[in-house]
């Protein structure tokens, strides 16, 4: 049995989801830390900021990376000499949670993942600003159907989540018009989010994050990591950082992920801060896998709970003889 660690993507913040975090002088400290790196006020935007504040995008990346952060260091209880790390599977990021998990892994420095994913918010802002796109996660129907309609509209898929759910992005003309008339046995839903993100509409964020990543030292991973491109698992730090940068422009494919977790016999899923959206994937796309959210510190004990319970049962199937 294995657990393994994942970091949410942007969309999953919400006003004050920080305050029980920074009641803790530990978080504070460290939510201080990367707010320095990324240079932005995220105490602020994590408690008192309103949601069109947090929607914005150079706003939203750092806030969620950092939360993820700071939740990852909770979690394995770094500096107190435990062993939880060794207890999983590995870690993996959606979307902007990729630079969460790429720090986690050993990749990147925490600063340096601060001040990447703020260089990555803003370039994508600014080229979203150039056109008005937005996505729309689309839920049941025929894929191939969906798919085909899109090519007809000019939308892409931007999002793969599994489970029945594709998230797609253009222009808004075009996605009104998608949830006018959606395939059949499919509900079009319209995401807060300003920007058809990981399309050709963000190829200009890819120039500028390139010339940011190339200034950045980077780590072959120290901790096995899967890739949002297609669900492997990638050993090298370089070759991690080039699928992140290019990220920005192409789909994601979750979907793949959680095909790759289920045949590594992952059987437990623990979602860093904010936490919610990745485990509601999970219960769609991987039926009856145990799963904690880590939304505040009070999370942080169902997470060791979990990770305990991989161990005992990998200790148990040792005894036995029995593959887990």
């Amino acid at each position: 049995m294995s657990v393994v660690i994942v970091a949410p993507g942007q969309g999953s913040q919400t006003p004050g989801f920080l305050e029980p975090w920074l009641a803790e002088p530990r978080f504070a400290d460290h939510l201080g830390a990367l707010s320095e790196a990324a240079g932005v006020d995220l105490a602020a935007h994590g408690t008192v900021s309103d949601a069109d504040t947090i929607r914005d995008t150079a706003v939203a990346q750092p806030l969620i990376v950092a939360a993820s952060l700071m939740a990852l260091a909770a979690v394995l209880d770094e500096g107190s000499g435990s062993a939880w790390k060794s207890k999983t599977a590995g870690i993996a990021g959606h979307s902007v949670g990729e630079v969460a998990a790429a720090a986690g892994a050993g990749i990147l420095s925490e600063h340096d993942a601060m001040g990447l994913v703020s260089a990555r918010g803003k370039a994508m802002a600014a080229a979203a600003a150039q056109v008005a796109t937005g996505m729309s996660a689309v839920i049941g129907g025929d894929q191939d159907e969906l798919l085909a309609k899109l090519d007809t509209l000019g939308l892409q898929p931007a999002n793969f989540n599994g489970g029945g759910q594709i998230v797609v992005a253009g222009e808004l003309p075009a996605l009104a018009a998608l949830q006018a008339d959606p395939p059949a046995g499919a509900r079009v839903i319209p995401l807060q989010v300003a920007g058809a993100f990981h399309t050709r509409y963000m190829q200009p964020a890819v120039e500028a994050l390139r010339s940011v990543a190339d200034g950045l030292e980077v780590y072959d991973p120290s901790w096995t990591i899967w890739t949002n491109r297609d669900g492997s698992i990638v050993t090298s730090g370089s070759a991690f950082v080039d699928l992140l940068v290019g990220q920005v422009a192409s789909p994601v494919r979750w979907d793949l992920d959680m095909a790759a977790f289920a045949a590594a016999g992952v059987t437990g899923l623990i979602e860093l801060a904010p936490a919610g959206a990745l485990v509601g994937l999970a219960k769609r796309g991987l039926k009856g896998l145990p799963t904690v959210a880590v939304k505040t510190p009070d999370d942080i004990a169902a997470a060791h709970e979990l990770l305990d319970a991989a161990q005992d049962a990998d200790i148990d199937a040792a005894d036995t003889g029995v593959d887990a």
